[in-house]
């Protein structure tokens, strides 16, 4: 069984003291590939590191986090037009928008999320979109870029049934972590309405911890929690989900 973690920040100082060793823990467990987001250009020392260290399983993203849109963003998105010139990357992520820890910054962050759609349209590459209280600014933007050479993943999908087929109406994958395992996470009561086809696992490590880790640091092994959950929601094998998400998650990164 060959799962695919399409996303997580194992470059995070989290995993200073046990990077190999988590790694080592998830791929035994059969995640042989990982998608590696970016945040800002203070990282990308670090993710190149990793990608040199695990050549054949880290696919790394280039693109500014909207919660690190600042004063300096378009310095962070010249950074980010060079490293997309300069070299291969698999996605533009994660981009887009977050309002729950500070709206000050909204329109550079809305500024910065439609640059950097275009950037991935001009290098026919997905985009990883970041969403946390900003559902209508984000289908707002992607209602006016819509169409060919726009498609990606909403990653960690934490809305409605309604937004759900919002965001697959334009071209997306619904990243599903370990949101779906949480007693008041919701998505669970409807997710089974989606067809997999639609659907890619993540674990957003070292974040948002699946049950019963929630509170804790994430790691990608802790996508089993996240696959078996989806096999009961779903009623079926956990080795034809994994097939199915993997194949999804290939096809979006163009594996």
């Amino acid at each position: 069984m060959i799962l695919t973690d399409t996303h997580t920040h194992l470059y995070s100082e989290a995993f200073d003291e046990d990077r190999d060793e988590e790694i080592q823990k998830a791929m035994a467990l059969g995640v042989k590939r990982f998608f590696i987001p970016a945040i800002d250009s203070t990282y990308t020392k670090a993710m190149l590191a990793l990608e040199k260290a695990y050549p054949e399983n880290m696919f790394l993203m280039m693109g500014l986090h909207p919660t690190h849109v600042k004063k300096n963003f378009l310095e962070e998105l010249q950074h980010v037009e060079e490293m997309l010139a300069k070299r291969k990357f698999y996605a533009v992520g994660e981009i887009g928008i977050d309002l729950y820890w500070d709206k000050t910054f909204l329109k550079e962050q809305q500024e910065a999320f439609q640059f950097q759609i275009r950037l991935a349209k001009k290098y026919k590459m997905p985009i990883v979109i970041h969403c946390r209280d900003s559902f209508d600014e984000i289908f707002e933007i992607l209602e006016l870029e819509k169409g060919h050479g726009l498609f990606g993943i909403f990653h960690c999908f934490t809305g409605t049934l309604d937004q759900a087929k919002k965001a697959i109406s334009y071209n997306m994958k619904l990243g599903i972590g370990g949101v779906v395992t949480f007693k008041n996470g919701k998505i669970d009561t409807f997710l089974n309405e989606l067809d997999l086809k639609h659907i890619v696992l993540e674990t957003d490590s070292p974040y948002l911890a699946p049950a019963p880790y929630r509170g804790k640091r994430n790691t990608s092994a802790y996508l089993i929690e996240v696959l078996e959950k989806l096999s009961i929601i779903y009623g079926k094998d956990q080795k034809e989900i994994a097939e199915i998400t993997t194949q999804n998650a290939l096809e979006i990164f163009g594996i």
